[in-house]
């Protein structure tokens, strides 16, 4: 009888309330089910066992919120409610009702036991108790007999219910097997390579050569830098700490999603992180960061899809892992937060417009999909039109000193200009503009220009050396050597303002 209670009340648990098994004992005399999500009654404990004395009662309340208080740190719980069953043909045969009237709490108060003893005089009593508890009927017979063979298949039902139902929520982690997470792995290294030999993944015109987000150039139509930043990575630091975590995400979205799904979801947040960045930043920025914050999105989404398998499996862990790195974000300056939630809201949108493989939520999907291209156009538009302001002078004086380079003194020229006539520029940005009117044969500017440097920034000693170079190529010697010798007094280290000097000099006395 209290074996095929036993086996009827742990059916109940398991296939009527879906708990799930957390411990089996090699006799199959106790079960430790769990259902973290009801609040009530989120751990239960089946013993099958003959109770003797009432101490034995006591000591074994006390181990079981001991076990209790395991498990409540690994489910990361505040508090834990455990309902323990006893299933025994008699009471103990000494007082033992006080030991059940009242729940047991736990030395640190956060394990409370609450425990009822189901034996063949009060099963009827007992089991109602539960129905009550559960607002369930149990639909148990209590005859007098039940064969072996039918408490068999009673067990082999229950037990294979729960092992089915275990390999469907493991299944859902298994759905593909990775393979982009590692081409994209592999696409980055190969980049970070690449732009080492061609001048450092540091350097600023490499990093703009090889397609970084610079928004300048994207207002200048290069679109294509809205997708080409994911893959281009400033630094060893920043290339491994990217790669690490999209070893770890990547696959853990890939095996959830699948392999398309994943493509979608990781080029639709890299490019909603670039163009927050591009959006809210003016900076020049690149790295998977955004594409790797879209894994994140995509795996709160399936927190949305389906809560009780991701709090009981990932949640956690994800949330606080997650709210780290916008944290750093927050605090830490240099990094790109704006492209981290661009990526964030893209890979969540990304991942509502798929959904979850073999499920199908056609208008849920079609909204996702329509606020996704909305979102996108209207966020487009505002960064091409003339009320955004999304260069900045530090942007500006970036791509003069790229064309600069090139030796496209025209184009550095009229970028400058055309900056400084709605923006006071600094006298970095003027020393600049006075080069490339140096460069033109603008003479007349540049010393205006260079005037302006060194009253800005009187220890500028570079605007007094060009100032130097001028007068003395407009044989103004007397001019020519007040700025070459303030040159050589402000970096007294620097050859050729020495030479320059000398030079100067040598012809002042010829002169004389």
């Amino acid at each position: 009888m209290e074996e095929y209670l036993f086996w009827k009340v742990a059916e109940f648990l398991i296939v009527n309330k879906e708990y799930r098994i957390l411990q089996v004992s090699q006799d199959q005399g106790e079960l430790w089910l769990e259902k973290t999500e009801n609040k009530q009654t989120q751990v239960v404990r089946l013993l099958q066992y003959n109770l003797d004395w009432s101490n034995w009662l006591q000591r074994d309340i006390i181990l079981i919120a001991e076990n209790g208080e395991r498990i409540r740190r690994k489910f990361a719980k505040g508090e834990l409610k455990i309902l323990n069953l006893y299933f025994s043909a008699y009471p103990p045969v000494d007082d033992y009702e006080f030991r059940l009237a009242e729940p047991y709490l736990s030395v640190n108060g956060k394990v409370t036991v609450e425990s009822i003893l189901i034996e063949r005089s009060n099963a009827g009593e007992a089991l109602g108790k539960l129905e009550s508890r559960f607002n369930d009927q149990l639909r148990i017979d209590f005859a007098e007999e039940h064969s072996g063979e039918e408490i068999e298949t009673i067990k082999k039902n229950t037990l294979l219910s729960a092992v089915e139902r275990a390999k469907e929520e493991q299944s859902v982690f298994n759905y593909g097997k990775p393979f982009f997470t590692y081409i994209f792995i592999a696409i980055q290294v190969v980049m970070f390579l690449v732009l080492e030999a061609a001048g450092g993944s540091t350097d600023t015109s490499t990093l703009i050569k090889f397609g970084a987000k610079f928004n300048p150039l994207i207002l200048g139509g290069e679109w294509w830098r809205f997708f080409t930043p994911v893959i281009i990575h400033i630094g060893l630091l920043h290339l491994f700490m990217n790669t690490l975590a999209l070893y770890y995400l990547g696959t853990m979205v890939e095996r959830l999603y699948g392999n398309f799904r994943f493509l979608v979801i990781y080029i639709l947040a890299g490019f909603s992180g670039v163009l927050a960045s591009f959006i809210y930043s003016p900076n020049l920025s690149a790295g998977a960061s955004g594409a790797i914050f879209g894994c994140f999105g995509a795996l709160l989404y399936f927190g949305v899809a389906k809560p009780r398998l991701f709090w009981r499996t990932l949640g956690l862990n994800i949330l606080v892992v997650l709210g780290i790195n916008l944290a750093f974000g927050f605090t830490i300056p240099g990094i790109d937060n704006a492209g981290h939630i661009g990526g964030l809201v893209g890979g969540f949108a990304a991942a509502g417009i798929l959904h979850l493989p073999m499920k199908r939520r056609l208008l849920l999907q079609t909204s996702f999909l329509a606020v996704t291209i909305a979102a996108i156009f209207f966020t487009l538009q505002y960064g091409f039109s003339e009320n955004a302001d999304l260069v900045d002078e530090r942007s500006i004086l970036v791509l003069a000193q790229q064309h600069v380079k090139e030796e496209e003194y025209q184009q550095a020229n009229d970028l400058l200009t055309e900056y400084g006539k709605s923006e006071q520029l600094s006298a970095e940005s003027l020393f600049m503009l006075s080069f490339t009117e140096i460069k033109l044969g603008m003479l007349e500017e540049a010393k205006i220009n260079l005037l302006k440097v060194i009253e800005m920034e009187p220890d500028f000693h570079e605007a007094y050396y060009n100032l130097a170079l001028i007068f003395f190529d407009e044989k103004n010697l007397d001019l020519a050597r007040i700025y070459a010798k303030k040159a050589v007094e402000l970096n007294p280290g620097k050859e050729s303002y020495k030479k320059t000097l000398e030079q100067i000099n040598s012809y002042l006395e010829e002169a004389a």
